[in-house]
């Protein structure tokens, strides 16, 4: 007699369990989905392998009403909590050991969120999981770990899940956290790119709601 073992693998269950995408974006289409702060230091540039968005200055008209980044470039019309960001990132100046991008998310107002300085040596104000909540920028973290920026394409991930408080940042690696710290300041909020004082390109941004 043949007896049949329940199917212990439900393709619908795990489906219905996977991570949502709430945003892609590649650019192809301009920058509409995008509130830059300061629009005339963002240029859209196409070439043959497709569009990206790029820091053209140092130097930014958005001043921020405490020490924070002055390139931000956020998501329109999203607001999330438990989230992952990924995206592809490419340094196009070697400014030395502060080179850095910047992810913001969490963000409230031009006051209160967090923003991941990806700064290639890091110090209390480079290379941290940072704080911004009615004073100058705070680190989270105490890094020490170096963020190898060269001239070419890598890839970022922020985690967010605020069922637990965690924050955790890969480059390249995505099994391995390049830092992570636990805080509950902020919850649901804005999402964004850019950088402190730095030039950057950025491509094929996917957003997925946890």
């Amino acid at each position: 007699m043949l007896l049949l073992m329940p199917c212990l693998f439900s393709p619908v269950a795990a489906w219905g369990n996977a991570p949502e995408v709430v945003f892609e974006e590649n650019f192809e289409n301009g920058t509409d989905r995008w509130e830059i702060l300061d629009p005339e230091s963002w240029l859209l540039k196409k070439s043959n392998s497709g569009s990206a968005i790029e820091i053209t200055s140092r130097g930014s008209k958005y001043k921020p009403p405490v020490r924070s980044p002055g390139h931000v470039a956020l998501i329109k019309d999203l607001q999330v909590g438990s989230f992952d960001i990924t995206f592809k990132v490419r340094s196009t100046k070697d400014t030395g050991n502060h080179r850095d991008c910047c992810v913001f998310f969490g963000y409230q107002d031009d006051q209160h969120f967090y923003y991941v300085h990806l700064g290639a040596k890091p110090d209390p104000h480079s290379g941290q999981i940072m704080i911004v909540k009615e004073a100058p920028r705070l680190a989270l973290t105490k890094n020490e770990k170096l963020t190898p920026w060269d001239d070419e394409w890598h890839t970022v991930k922020v985690s967010r899940n605020l069922a637990d408080g965690t924050i955790k940042v890969y480059f390249d690696d995505m099994k391995k956290p390049h830092m992570e710290v636990v805080d509950r300041n902020f919850g649901v909020g804005r999402v964004g790119i850019g950088s402190f004082d730095d030039l950057n390109a950025f491509d094929d941004i996917v957003i997925r709601e946890n």
